[in-house]
């Protein structure tokens, strides 16, 4: 019960744990959580950190991913999941939110919502997927000084620099990038939409000793490469930022599907959490008991 009952809170901060789970041998694999619910899952699964895709905020609010939300939107989410989890959470940033001190700001608001790192991207708005066509690129000095707010900004907040520039500049241009970056403060770089193994190979010989993160997304420009394949090539970490919220997708467009057609949810109870795996989930039980003994110690004795 990593919310409510003080000693059982981490003892160090996420940011924290963040650098020391990142720090241990082999690659460390932050899937998409795109909600409380799915952190729980993810960490009943044995995960040790997770990931919070704009994408998959975005897309649960019926919205598309070109920076339309703000700052506190995103840092509702980051509540929601690092009360549920208590695992560092590594938060899509976006392009910032705007410029230096907007960058500033939202470093801030996620550090103070419990985020562990965050990404920031070179983009211009209105963004897009890393992975869809004609994304347009901020001058590279310009977001090295937003790299550079948002360093002078954090108490101890990982950053991660993400360059989109590998589609438009080549390999030559993202790294260049990359190195200016990593001059201005970032911690690690995630070069995005590489489409290739031996790109993936090339940017990790040019960049020796900057930490890399890997975006293995479905239905993108990556080939689909397993964690161990990612470890292979020398990434530091991956993410896999929509998975979750995809199959949640179809398993609910499934279950409407078949209501509006029968008006019976019978045939779809077989793919439902049951009401016993849901309170064995969200820990009804352990909160039910801590509420038992908080009334029980505050009685008072009879006269």
């Amino acid at each position: 019960m990593p919310y409510l009952v003080a000693n059982d809170l981490p003892d160090r901060p996420a940011p924290a744990r963040f650098r020391a789970a990142l720090a241990r041998p082999g690659i460390y694999r932050l899937p998409g959580a795109h909600n409380g619910m799915a952190a729980l899952q993810a960490k009943a699964a044995g995960f040790q950190g997770l990931y919070l895709s704009g994408a998959a905020m975005t897309a649960q609010m019926g919205l598309p991913d070109l920076g339309i939300i703000t700052v506190d939107e995103v840092a509702f989410f980051i509540r929601q999941i690092a009360r549920a989890s208590g695992l560092p959470l590594l938060v899509d940033g976006d392009t910032g939110y705007g410029e230096a001190l907007n960058v500033m700001h939202m470093v801030r608001c996620f550090e103070e919502a419990g985020a562990a790192a965050v990404h920031l991207e070179d983009q211009l708005l209105p963004k897009k997927c890393g992975h869809l066509n004609d994304k347009k690129l901020a001058r590279p000095e310009d977001m090295a000084a937003k790299v550079a707010a948002a360093a002078r900004a954090r108490r101890d907040l990982f950053i991660i620099a993400r360059t989109d520039a590998a589609a438009s500049e080549g390999i030559e241009g993202a790294v260049a990038r990359a190195k200016l970056y990593v001059e201005a403060g970032a911690d690690a770089i995630f070069p995005e939409a590489l489409t290739s193994v031996e790109m993936f190979r090339e940017v990790r010989a040019r960049l020796p000793g900057v930490k890399l993160l890997a975006n293995m997304t479905e239905f993108g420009r990556t080939p689909a490469l397993t964690a161990a394949e990612f470890q292979d090539l020398g990434y530091d970490m991956v993410i896999w930022p929509v998975s979750s919220l995809r199959v949640a997708n179809k398993a609910q467009e499934r279950l409407y599907a078949e209501l509006a057609r029968s008006g019976s949810t019978a045939r779809q109870i077989p793919e439902m959490q049951t009401r016993a795996e849901l309170y064995e989930t969200i820990g009804l039980n352990a909160y039910e008991s801590l509420d038992r003994s908080i009334v029980a110690s505050l009685a008072p004795e009879p006269v």
